[in-house]
This record gives structure tokens, C-alpha cells and sequence, in this order.
């Protein structure tokens, strides 16, 4: 299965990256591997994750107060969105 990163994701991972690699060298690198980490669980076992509001997926990353939601094809995991846990999730009904 490919996964695609929509570029909102895109750029709210490259926040958060730049955001923990300012407060400590080398945690960004320890956000970005677990995120990693998530989104390979994600395409092994999409399913596990609930659908919720229009088909929409959300995995916890491990260690980190962030959540990757995405959507499932046939072929591809869409990522929409990488965000904090206190951002609220319906900011991503318009992607």
C-alpha cells in the first residue's frame, strides 16, 4: 500500500519536527520515527483503526500528544492530517 501526505500534513509535521528540535537536539528526530511508526501500523493493519466522520481514520502517535487521521483506499493510505491532541479534529473537515 503507498501512502500519500496530503501537503497540509506535510507542513504540520515539518512544524512539529522544527518545534521539538528546538527544545531538544535531536527530539524531532525521535518525533519523526515514531510518527513514522504509526503511519507503517496504519498500513499494516488500516482497518484497526474506527471510521469516523466520512471515512475518516485516526492513529495515536506513541510517546508524542499527536494523532495521524487518514483515509484508506484500495491501494494508498491518504494522510490528512498530523495534529496536536489539543487541536480539535474538525479543523480537518475541509480537507
Amino acid at each position: 500500500m503507498k501512502v500519500l501526505l496530503r501537503e497540509e500534513a506535510r507542513s504540520e509535521v515539518l512544524e512539529a519536527f522544527a518545534w521539538y528540535e528546538e527544545r531538544r537536539s535531536g527530539l524531532g528526530v525521535e518525533f519523526r520515527d515514531a510518527l513514522d511508526a504509526t503511519i507503517a501500523r496504519a498500513v499494516r493493519h488500516p482497518l484497526a483503526y474506527a471510521a469516523g466522520d466520512r471515512g475518516l481514520r485516526r492513529a495515536l502517535v506513541n510517546r508524542f500528544p499527536y494523532a495521524v487521521y487518514f483515509r484508506i483506499y484500495p491501494d494508498t493510505l491518504v494522510v490528512v492530517g498530523v495534529m496536536h491532541g489539543r487541536r480539535h479534529p474538525k479543523l480537518l473537515k475541509t480537507r
